[in-house]
């Protein structure tokens, strides 16, 4: 299952508003043993929210938030973001209508096609519906 940004934040941040319901996703899905996946566009996404002030959080430090990373790598499997994803983007945009910042969730789904994976946990699953015909959305 590939994890959206959004989830790793909420599990990560106390008083994210999406903080309980994001530890108990995560805990079910490492329980189904089901490889847990993610991209360095996560990473990338994951450092830039952390370590900016939110209306419900105060940054963390970015020596703070990298040891967060190091964490998550050594618990999730990282899927590379090389040519063949760009490929599958380009194909992707193609097929469904995206622009602007819905490229950046173009490119988490060209990501997972490219790996076989079909399986999305997100917090944000209005962002991905179009793409709903070729994914499952695993709404957090």
């Amino acid at each position: 299952m590939f994890i959206d940004t959004n989830v790793l934040v909420g599990a990560r941040i106390g008083e994210s508003p999406q903080n309980a319901a994001a530890r108990r996703h995560m805990h079910r899905a490492i329980r189904t043993r089901e490889p847990l996946r993610i991209s360095r566009q996560i990473i990338r996404e994951y450092l830039a929210v952390v370590t900016r002030p939110q209306t419900w959080m105060a940054a963390i430090t970015l020596e703070d938030a990298l040891d967060d990373v190091h964490r998550i790598l050594g618990s999730f499997e990282v899927l590379e973001d090389g040519p063949p994803v760009t490929e599958t983007l380009f194909a992707l945009c193609r097929e469904v209508a995206v622009g602007g910042r819905q490229i950046h969730d173009a490119n988490i789904v060209a990501t997972m096609l490219t790996y076989g994976e079909r399986r999305l946990l997100t917090f944000d699953a209005s962002d991905f519906r179009r793409f709903g015909n070729l994914i499952e959305i695993v709404g957090a």
